[in-house]
């Protein structure tokens, strides 16, 4: 955040509801004072039947990004001018970026999964064998990044058929149901995108289903070091705390707009220092 706000100012921020929890603010308005970028960033609880109205705000307001974030990731696309490819792929939106009069939406939590990712296979996922668990929007981003990557990818959830789908779209592989599944040794990489371990201390697998050396990577954020990462590292595979994918998909946002690299560890210390 600049130390006085004037005319001049950038104003951008993230659409969601409920607003409490975000760290959005405190990563972007860190970043921003790192570079010395002349903008704001703000939270705005905009409840569902008013989204409409907040993108015709932002227009009007001339704000030149926006975050999205639960639950909105789906129905802005009506309202914006234009959806990449990317995010009509994935089948949401979680940036929109003002390029002249035009709002225009993309995604970057596949960005994010990838990122976070190469923070312990630096070597990159080509050829690696992942597994995603779960079938909702944060399944479709991973699985989205993890093929893009060039790795084979295998995707498990409670409800078989959900699975089936997005492996069918995505080219991925479909493989029995999730609570029936003891043993992931064939795979090297595992992303958790339930919401298995947010509300209590439990994991989406069993601890001895892990192999050694597997790069696991938590969507959840908040505990930071879940029952799962806990596991992993007991059986001797390497975990990724879920803030590296929130964090590093918010560094894809503001290099999409400013054309400038993100300070990953600015971010990243503003995310840990922000209660939720």
């Amino acid at each position: 955040m600049p130390d006085a706000i004037t005319p001049e100012t950038d104003l951008c921020g993230v659409v969601l509801h409920p607003a409490s929890h975000t760290r959005s603010p405190a990563m972007h308005n860190a970043a921003f004072r790192a570079l010395g970028i002349d903008a704001v960033y703000l939270a705005f609880d905009v409840p569902e039947h008013s989204l409409g109205d907040a993108v015709a705000g932002a227009r009007a307001l001339g704000i030149r990004q926006l975050a999205v974030s639960i639950p909105h990731k789906i129905a802005i696309m009506e309202w914006l001018d234009e959806v990449d490819e990317t995010a009509r792929t994935i089948g949401a939106v979680n940036t929109v970026t003002r390029d002249g009069d035009r709002l225009i939406g993309t995604n970057s939590d596949w960005e994010g999964v990838n990122a976070a990712l190469a923070r312990e296979i630096p070597e990159g996922l080509e050829a690696a064998n992942a597994v995603v668990l779960g079938a909702g929007g944060a399944a479709r981003a991973a699985v989205y990044g993890l093929s893009r990557a060039c790795a084979s990818v295998t995707v498990l959830n409670r409800t078989e058929s959900r699975a089936r789908e997005i492996a069918e779209e995505f080219g991925a592989i479909a493989h029995g149901r999730l609570d029936e599944l003891s043993d992931l040794s064939d795979w090297q990489v595992l992303v958790n995108t339930t919401r298995v371990g947010l509300q209590e201390d439990e994991s989406p697998v069993a601890p001895d289903a892990i192999r050694p050396g597997t790069v696991v990577l938590d969507a959840v954020y908040d505990p930071p070091h879940t029952r799962l990462l806990r596991d992993a590292e007991s059986r001797g595979a390497r975990g990724v705390e879920g803030k590296w994918w929130l964090v590093h998909q918010a560094a894809a946002q503001l290099s999409r707009w400013t054309g400038r690299e993100a300070p990953i560890e600015v971010m990243a210390e503003a995310f840990d220092r922000t209660e939720t």
